[in-house]
């Protein structure tokens, strides 16, 4: 049986000043599965960012139950890391303060440094690396905490158009053979549609789950990459659907 990571059920959620009432969220509802990457799609300011909150414990809903099963990890646009820092140390940081940083942590650091090309700039300066593996530092700092659920906020936007594309075919791959649920939030349609495996479109604000698309079932194939559904003929179809969804 596949097991449901999270789980929100008719979530509301307001906030309120001193001059304004502003409902964000009305009645959200949906799920993540085990091995699932989800992306959230909706129009700037509509929630999608509070979504993240809940799910984080920053934010409580005022109404609607949520269920989580998992362990968190963030990966975000700007990559967080300490200048000042090797990116060895970098990718230590997490473990060493939760005090599991042991010999077998370090070796593993290193093994996995080289399936991610980064062992070689172990002992450089995050102002030494490019964007890109900038980007990769802060997804091994990351995932070597093992999170069941991994949080992408835009983590690509930053990045120049190939490089985004190539980081999006990496990060992808690594999820996949990891087996860990994430969920994305990004502006960009063409993403959402290459990365997920499902899609909740938002609607404006007070958000609600405007439109669900299964991309297991529309893209029925074998091979369910970025690049590979970029090619496939039904993308362009999705993205136009998508663009009226969000109008």
């Amino acid at each position: 049986m596949i097991r449901t990571i999270i789980s929100f059920k008719d979530v509301n959620k307001t906030f309120y000043s001193y001059h304004s009432v502003t409902p964000v969220l009305k009645n959200i509802s949906f799920s993540i599965k085990e091995n699932e990457i989800v992306a959230l799609l909706g129009p700037s300011g509509a929630g999608k960012t509070t979504i993240f909150n809940i799910i984080s414990g920053l934010e409580k809903p005022d109404e609607g139950t949520i269920e989580k099963n998992a362990s968190l990890g963030y990966m975000f646009q700007k990559d967080n890391l300490f200048e000042w820092l090797t990116i060895r140390k970098n990718i230590e940081l997490g473990i060493k303060i939760q005090h599991i940083l042991t010999h077998e942590k370090k070796k593993e650091i290193e093994e996995q440094a080289k399936l991610y090309g980064l062992y070689d700039f172990l002992d450089f300066k995050p102002s030494e690396l490019s964007g890109g593996m900038r980007q990769r530092v802060a997804l091994l700092r990351t995932l070597v905490l093992k999170p069941d659920l991994l949080l992408l906020d835009e983590p690509f936007s930053a990045l120049d158009y190939i490089t985004r594309l190539n980081l999006e075919e990496e990060v992808y791959n690594i999820i996949k053979k990891l087996k860990i649920s994430s969920m994305i939030v990004t502006h960009d349609i063409s993403e959402a549609i290459a990365f997920s495996d499902r899609i909740y479109v938002l609607s404006s604000r007070p958000a609600t789950i405007k439109k669900e698309y299964d991309l297991k079932i529309l893209f029925s194939s074998a091979n369910n990459s970025p690049s590979a559904k970029r090619k496939n003929d039904k993308f362009k179809d999705l993205f136009a659907q998508i663009v009226e969804d969000l109008k």
